[in-house]
Formats: structure tokens, C-alpha cells, sequence
């Protein structure tokens, strides 16, 4: 390998490890600086050109994900989720009622608008409820961390690795619902279960309080908002081009005398538009420079994928996971197994998926604090069972 190539090879692994941690030693900067920077120097060396750079951009999935989020920024104006949830809530006659419509309910919500915005929309509202409830608000944000990521497991909409996945890969909407739906189910069963046992108070079937809870509701935005919603996966369900559609009902929210475009436009996450589009340029030259051939021993087998990448999404994250082992794989099964395993993943630790990171960053700002360890104890088994069952059914099972 020439010294340039070495060098090159260097600045790759160093952005992989600033995308790990979050930010680099004695420099101020997120994810979306250090990939921008990393491939920024990669640019001066000679690797790569601004042509290549821009041609390895998808932009189908950088416009699938905006559509999404737009779509959600809406709803959350229209005050869409604390109204679904304070309506779900009014059911929590007990302790483990409760237990269950959160698991459930935000499992289902985040199954179609991203996992990280139900995240950032829930947390509050759940806090607070368990807080007035005199409940202890371990067990309860626990479920919300895992029931965000498990849900999302089911859908292209649930999460940007699964974005990805189904703009590179063609699957449809109905094929990722029909295969990994059950998978998903599994998963909030079995997380009920573990929590039930390791917090025995939340077995109780004693009656709660009667709890109000008020939350501001725009109908105008609601109603525009829910047919717009129910337009968009009617389309993805008739097997229309997922992309193009998310983006016209983009440009239908946007059409508004309403709310100000500034407003929405606010609500986009652009650092992660700026990381996706990072992320492919930094693979392509990972490609160019060939650094992944010692993997593709891994994907050879079904098994050796999945354990490739529940690895790779701990140690880099999901969705640079998912690009970097995207070119190796074919059929429909290694796609949602690519698709299962780099979601399930982030239920193993606090620090696996940018869910669990902001609930638990809203939760210190409020002055609760889960740990680590308690985290861990959870979602060590659920993760490995579940993974154990997306496997079995996708390869085994009838």
C-alpha cells in the first residue's frame, strides 16, 4: 500500500472513531463536522474528487428522509403524538396497563415516524406522566427507549438505516410490514416480560388515579396533517416510488397559510442530512481504497452477516453499518436482515442508538438519571433473543 493510501486509510479510521464517540479529543465538533472535515481532507489528498463525491450521494434517500421529516415536524406543530398518546394513556388503569400502552403504543408510532422524533416527542410526556403517577420511571422510560427502536424495526419509515435501506435496496413498504412485523411483536412481548421481572412492582394490576392531562391541539393542522399521512402510505402500500411520494407530501404540508416555512424548516434535523450525505462519500472511498475486503468473508453466510453487522452498527453505528455492507447484499432475506440486525442492535446499550441517547439526555435535563448498567441488564437478553428470533424467522421458520 502506497503512503498515500496509508494516510488515507488513517483519516478514514479516525472519522469512524470520531462518528463512534461523538466528537474527537481537544476538538469542538459533532458527528457532522467530523465527517465533513474527514472527507474534506480525503478531498485534498487526491482519493476522491467533488464529481465522485457528488455521484456517490443517493439522493433518493437524502429526499426520502427530509419527506419524513417534514412530514413529522407537522405533526408535531398539529400536536398529532401528545394527542395520540394522552388518548392511549386515559386505558392505563394499572401498573402494568401502563407498561403495556407505552410499550405498544410508541413501538407503533415510531414504526412510522422515525424512532429518534418519537423519541424527543415522547419522553416528555411520559416522564411527566409516571412522575404525577408516583410510579418509579425506570421501567417505564426503559420501555419507551426499547419499544422506539423495536418498533421502528417494521417499516422504511421507522428509522434512517431502514431509509437507506429500502432506497438502495427497492424492497417495498408491504414487504418490509409483512416479514418484519412479527419480529417487532416479539420484541415489545419479550421487553415486557424482562421488565416485569426485574421490576416486580410493575406487575401490579392495582387501580392508578384518574389522571387529566391537557395538551394544545391545532385542527387545522390536525386534519391537513392526518390526510396528507394517510395519502402518503396509501401510496407507499400501492407500491409507488417511495421517495417521489414523501416528497410531494412534503410540498403539500409546505403549501400553507398556516404555519411559517421557517417553522418547518427548523425542525430538520440538516446535521443529519449532512452525515447521511458524508457517510456515502466516506464509503465510497472506503470501497476505492478497498479497506472492506477483509470483511466480505462475513457475508458470505446468512449468520456471518447478521453478526457483521450487530458489530459494526456498535462500534461505528447503524446507518455507516449499513452503508458499508450494503454492496455485499443481494436477496430480499439479507436486506431486512441487514435491516433487523442494525435496529435490534441499538437496544443492547444506553450509547447503541441515538434513541436511547436522547431520552437519556432529556431525562438528566429533568434531573433523572438512568444508568449504564441498568440499561444493560435489560437489554443484553432482549437483544440477543431477538435476534435469535429475527434470524429463525427470516431463514428457518416456514
Amino acid at each position: 500500500m502506497e503512503i498515500k493510501d496509508l494516510l488515507a486509510s488513517l483519516v478514514i479510521l479516525l472519522t469512524y472513531v470520531g462518528l463512534t464517540l461523538g466528537h474527537l479529543p481537544f476538538f469542538r465538533m459533532n458527528r457532522a463536522g467530523i465527517i465533513l472535515v474527514g472527507v474534506t481532507i480525503l478531498s485534498l489528498m487526491g482519493i476522491i474528487n467533488l464529481k465522485e463525491a457528488w455521484q456517490s450521494i443517493d439522493a433518493q434517500t437524502l429526499v426520502f428522509l427530509f419527506g419524513i421529516m417534514i412530514l413529522n415536524a407537522h405533526l408535531g406543530y398539529a400536536g398529532f403524538f401528545g394527542f395520540s398518546m394522552q388518548a392511549l394513556l386515559r386505558y392505563a388503569r394499572s401498573p402494568l396497563a401502563l407498561l403495556c400502552i407505552i410499550s405498544f403504543s410508541s413501538g407503533l408510532l415510531s414504526a412510522f415516524f422515525l424512532n429518534d422524533t418519537m423519541a424527543l416527542m415522547l419522553t416528555p410526556l411520559v416522564y411527566g406522566v409516571v412522575k404525577a403517577l408516583k410510579l418509579n420511571p425506570n421501567p417505564y422510560l426503559l420501555a419507551l427507549m426499547f419499544s422506539v427502536n423495536t418498533g421502528s424495526l417494521m417499516t422504511p419509515t421507522g428509522n434512517p438505516q431502514n431509509i437507506l435501506i429500502a432506497s438502495i435496496s427497492g424492497l417495498s413498504f408491504v414487504t418490509f410490514i409483512k416479514n418484519l412485523w412479527i419480529v417487532s411483536l416479539f420484541g415489545l412481548l419479550l421487553q415486557i416480560l424482562i421488565l416485569t421481572f426485574i421490576y416486580p412492582e410493575v406487575r401490579s394490576l392495582k387501580p392508578l388515579p384518574p389522571l387529566e392531562m391537557t395538551f394544545r391541539v391545532h385542527k387545522g393542522l390536525l386534519r391537513k396533517g392526518i390526510m396528507v399521512t394517510s395519502g402518503l402510505f396509501l401510496a407507499f402500500l400501492a407500491g409507488l416510488p417511495m421517495a417521489e411520494s414523501a416528497f410531494i407530501a412534503c410540498g403539500l404540508l409546505l403549501f400553507t397559510r398556516r404555519l411559517r416555512s421557517e417553522r418547518y424548516f427548523s425542525k430538520i434535523d440538516w446535521e443529519l442530512l449532512i452525515l447521511f450525505a458524508g457517510l456515502f462519500i466516506l464509503t465510497f472511498t472506503t470501497q476505492k481504497l478497498g479497506l472492506h475486503k477483509p470483511l466480505l468473508v462475513f457475508t458470505q453466510s446468512s449468520y456471518g452477516l447478521l453478526f457483521l453487522t450487530v458489530i459494526l452498527s456498535l462500534l461505528i453505528s447503524n446507518v455507516p453499518a449499513v452503508l458499508i455492507l450494503s454492496p455485499y447484499v443481494t436477496t430480499s432475506k439479507d436486506w431486512l436482515l441487514l435491516a433487523g440486525g442494525s435496529t435490534l442492535a441499538g437496544n443492547l446499550t444506553l450509547l447503541a442508538s441515538v434513541a436511547n441517547l436522547i431520552v437519556a439526555e432529556l431525562l438528566e435535563k429533568g434531573g433523572h438519571t438512568l444508568s449504564f448498567w441498568e440499561h444493560l441488564k435489560i437489554g443484553l437478553p432482549l437483544t440477543l433473543l431477538n435476534l435469535l428470533f429475527l434470524y429463525l424467522w427470516l431463514y428457518l421458520l416456514p
